[in-house]
């Protein structure tokens, strides 16, 4: 059974089979990708994904709500805590796009709706044969990065966009051979 060159280690083959890829359409698991995604800048996915479930006990679960209200003080506990990557910019870019993400959702009624109407709500499918046809960013990740930031999400440049909308789904850079496609 094939699966995407990357996908090495019992972790990576986990999230390559059962997530990466897959059109995700709720709004607290894109929330969770966001968040995991801005983590990943300068590091590699899967020492996020070691520490998803520290995140997601830090972080009351990823629930934006909650972290929209986190004080300086629950901010600098958070960089005391081992288990998260304890990086004070982008542990701010939790709480300013827990903000941000809730700004959207009220004037798009879902984040679900604002995101996938980048790709018109279909996932755009680049056919890949050989891994190195996968780029770091384009330029529709380019264009979300842009619109993004307009709207006060930080943590968000055009490669982090480009992640995020694999991991979410709305490109799905499976090699073609992939079992998991």
């Amino acid at each position: 059974m094939r699966r995407c060159a990357w996908a090495k280690t019992n972790l990576m083959k986990e999230y390559h089979d059962k997530e990466w890829g897959k059109p995700v359409h709720n709004d607290a698991m894109l929330f969770e990708l966001l968040v995991l995604e801005t983590m990943q800048a300068g590091l590699s996915w899967e020492t996020v994904l070691k520490k998803r479930e520290n995140y997601r006990r830090a972080l009351d679960n990823f629930d934006p709500e909650c972290i929209q209200n986190y004080t300086s003080e629950k901010q600098a506990q958070l960089l005391e805590n081992s288990g998260i990557i304890r990086n004070r910019l982008k542990v701010n870019s939790i709480v300013v796009n827990a903000k941000a993400f809730i700004e959207v959702q009220k004037e798009w009624g879902s984040f679900d709706c604002y995101l996938w109407s980048f790709v018109d709500g279909n996932p755009i499918d680049h056919q890949i044969k050989d891994e190195s046809e996968v780029p770091a960013q384009n330029e529709l990740s380019q264009k979300l990065s842009k619109a993004l930031k307009k709207k006060g999400f930080s943590f968000v440049g055009p490669t982090v966009c480009y992640a995020y909308m694999q991991a979410a789904g709305l490109i799905n850079d499976h090699h073609v051979e992939c079992a998991f496609k």
